[in-house]
């Protein structure tokens, strides 16, 4: 029988931490078997969110970056294998998403900082990365990717499912009955919470969105940042921090706006442009599952409630996924799409002339 284990790490758009998960897809639902987190540090995430804009010496700066964050990764990887006693040859492969510093389709290209060669001499693991760039090769978006992964989990012949990914970036995954998968970016899902939060609290973001809660929406900030064209673009679509970053933000922000109250308009901008996208292109769905780091924002996640209703509100723990291991399993999924030779896009979804193989694959 194949080697069935595989490690998936994603580090997102928040610029937070390393997730790792260890997957067993021999099993009859795919499982985890155990998951760790390893936070960025402060050097090195700083360096990363600099490094979504040009600056001097960037080439060296981002290769150095790339380094530092294989290492964490490699720590990642040891903290799920202590975990299992297993060995490194255990595992079919790791796969390894990188940090995304630019990410423009528009022009041809994404970029995924990493050093793929670099983790897999350090843990002697196959190591499959750089899943975007053939999609994007293709003529698609490059992303959301995980809506393939959403596919093979929650589908179901008699349901109309949605998933909503509220990552720094929130993505919808369209799951009808007849089997066609829809996915796009809707725009804002945490980073500009957690940036937010960050400057004017010092937090790296607001717990359970309690610092939210204390503030009011302030009307005229969100319909300026509503007006914003990207919610109006059709699917397929992606964004990134390049679009909505605290620079994007401060060019509608008022001297006169209390600082809660802005945070308090950003839960209400990240729940109304997810609730539109999700009844202008998802409308009939009964169920709507949630997963990623906004899930545990109280204040978020009663908002999206509000505004999706009367649809069932769930998150993906649920069904069995915890919300912050969804993004990891899935890249861990991916790996294995691509070590078999089966494509991991989806064209209705990245907007790519046809299915991929997705992936460098580094050989142990």
């Amino acid at each position: 029988m194949a080697n069935e284990l595989y490690i998936g790490l994603m580090s997102g758009t928040s610029v937070d931490a390393i997730d790792a998960v260890l997957a067993d897809f021999g099993l009859p639902e795919s499982r985890v078997l155990v998951s760790a987190q390893v936070p960025f540090q402060p050097q090195l995430r700083a360096e990363l969110q600099a490094l979504q804009c040009s600056g001097p010496d960037e080439l060296h700066r981002a290769a150095l970056a790339a380094n530092a964050l294989m290492d964490g990764c490699a720590e990642a990887v040891f903290a799920v294998l202590r975990a299992t006693s297993l060995e490194p040859a255990a595992i079919a492969a790791i796969g390894l998403h990188g940090q995304t510093v630019r990410h423009r389709p528009d022009l041809g290209y994404t970029t995924q900082l990493a050093n793929a060669a670099r983790l897999a001499e350090a843990t002697g693991i196959t190591v499959v990365a750089d899943f975007r760039s053939r999609d994007v090769a293709a003529g698609g978006q490059g992303a959301p990717l995980v809506p393939a992964f959403h596919a093979a989990l929650f589908s179901q012949p008699d349901r109309h499912r949605v998933v909503i990914n509220l990552g720094g970036i929130a993505n919808i995954t369209d799951l009808r009955p007849d089997g066609s998968v829809r996915g796009f970016d809707t725009g804002p899902g945490n980073t500009l919470l957690d940036g937010w939060c960050e400057r004017h609290t010092g937090e790296r973001f607001d717990r359970d969105g309690a610092w939210a809660a204390s503030g009011r929406v302030i009307i005229e900030l969100l319909l300026a940042l509503q007006a914003d064209p990207y919610f109006a673009l059709p699917p397929p679509k992606s964004t990134g921090r390049e679009r909505f970053n605290l620079r994007w933000l401060e060019q509608h922000v008022k001297p006169s706006y209390a600082p809660a109250d802005v945070q308090r308009t950003l839960v209400g901008l990240t729940a109304e442009t997810v609730a539109r996208a999700t009844a202008a292109h998802c409308g009939e769905t009964a169920e709507i599952l949630v997963c990623g780091g906004g899930a545990h924002n109280v204040t978020l996640m009663q908002e999206l409630m509000r505004q999706l209703a009367p649809r069932r509100v769930v998150t993906t723990a649920f069904y069995g996924v915890p919300v912050n291991e969804m993004e990891a399993l899935a890249f861990a999924w991916l790996a294995r799409q691509a070590l078999t030779g089966r494509p991991g896009n989806l064209p209705g979804v990245t907007g790519a002339r046809g299915t991929r193989v997705l992936g460098a694959i580094y050989r142990a």
